[in-house]
């Protein structure tokens, strides 16, 4: 393939080699026309395209085994650069050793060979350094008999840039080293490390399915005794009661609602079991001309007071409060001692004096 002459594409080679004059062109003109059964695109145009197949298939051969030459040609290149340390290593050796065994072959004496050694030296080292500093020149630096690398290329390809300017640095030289040779053997198993510390927090996982029915357990111990969550009475007095010279607790002798016996008959007072609030109320029927005077007692404490002034006319009279209490608190009614005249009416037929008491909300402790 000539450089300057514009290449022929495969379909005019393939026209210029079958045809030989006028009678060859008109040949292949006809055979691209007409099959041998006389139909366009026949036979003839099936061979075409056949020959046009094989000559492309040998173009691309050709090109692939002109760019494993330049692959090749590179490799050697690479080789030579990478050996010249080593071989600039072994020139000084390779001239001092004839030198020295010349010299301790010829010498008579061993005194007489050193001093030949003595006078060689210096001009042996010259030699060497000259030649150190020639080496990479030699090895790098292309023949002068050699005329500069071409690259073969097509007549109708565009002209590629140069891989090599003048801008472009030379490689770097470096000598690599095979790990695997200097490869000890294995050493032992180190010593366990300290834990790590503790890492972050994942999510929480699905909750998980509810698992068999497990076997019934064996019986616990007795548990206490249940408490009483409710207290609460209603008691009367069928007999009037007059002031003595000290004070008196107001005793009742008929029961109306005493479940749990919170209430003593003999004393005439509440004692509280279940700590809380409670409700009590007291009614009195008033004396003629007498005056009513009674407290009503939270242990040694008045609380409230019921009173009626003396009049003609007797009346009912009444009072309420609310206590918080304790476990053990007492409550009852007490009559005023004589220093005032004062007294409270009631009879065998009706109970006019009554006293009750109920629990509202028991204690949170």
């Amino acid at each position: 393939m000539r450089r300057g002459k514009k290449k022929e594409s495969p379909e005019e080679e393939l026209i210029r080699d079958n045809q030989g004059g006028k009678g060859k062109r008109e040949k292949f003109r006809d055979r691209n026309r007409l099959g041998d059964d006389g139909e366009v695109g026949g036979g003839g145009g099936g061979d075409f395209e056949r020959d046009l197949g094989r000559k492309r298939e040998r173009e691309r051969e050709r090109e692939f085994s002109f760019q494993k030459q330049r692959k090749r040609k590179r490799e050697r290149q690479k080789f030579l650069l990478s050996v010249s340390p080593e071989l600039s290593l072994f020139l000084p050796l390779s001239f001092y050793l004839p030198i020295s065994l010349s010299l301790s072959s010829s010498s008579s004496s061993s005194s007489a060979a050193v001093v030949k050694l003595h006078q060689v030296l210096p001009t042996m080292l010259l030699v060497c350094a000259r030649l150190l500093l020639l080496l990479p020149l030699v090895c790098c630096v292309a023949s002068p008999s050699r005329s500069p690398t071409r690259h073969c290329r097509r007549c109708c390809d565009q002209l590629e840039p140069s891989a090599v300017t003048g801008s472009q640095q030379m490689p770097e030289i470096r000598t690599v080293i095979n790990m695997t040779i200097l490869k000890g053997d294995k050493g032992e198993k180190g010593d366990r490390g300290t834990p790590g510390k503790p890492g972050l927090e994942g999510p929480h996982g699905y909750r998980g399915l509810i698992g068999p029915k497990g076997s019934k357990g064996q019986a616990g111990a007795p548990g206490d005794a249940c408490k009483i969550s409710s207290s609460f009475f209603s008691v009367g007095r069928r007999k009037s009661l007059h002031s003595l010279d000290y004070y008196q607790a107001l005793v009742f002798d008929t029961v109306f609602v005493n479940i749990h016996e919170h209430f003593n008959m003999f004393k005439g007072k509440f004692y509280c079991y279940v700590p809380g609030i409670y409700f009590f109320n007291v009614n009195i029927h008033t004396w003629n001309f007498k005056e009513t005077y009674l407290h009503l007692m939270h242990n040694d404490k008045e609380q409230v007071i019921l009173y009626a002034q003396p009049s003609e006319r007797s009346i009912m009279q009444s009072q309420s409060v609310m206590l918080d209490l304790a476990l053990n608190d007492e409550v009852w009614v007490r009559l005023y001692k004589r220093e005032r005249e004062n007294a409270i009416y009631s009879d065998d037929v009706d109970v006019y004096i009554t006293f009750n008491g109920y629990l509202v909300a028991p204690s949170l402790h």
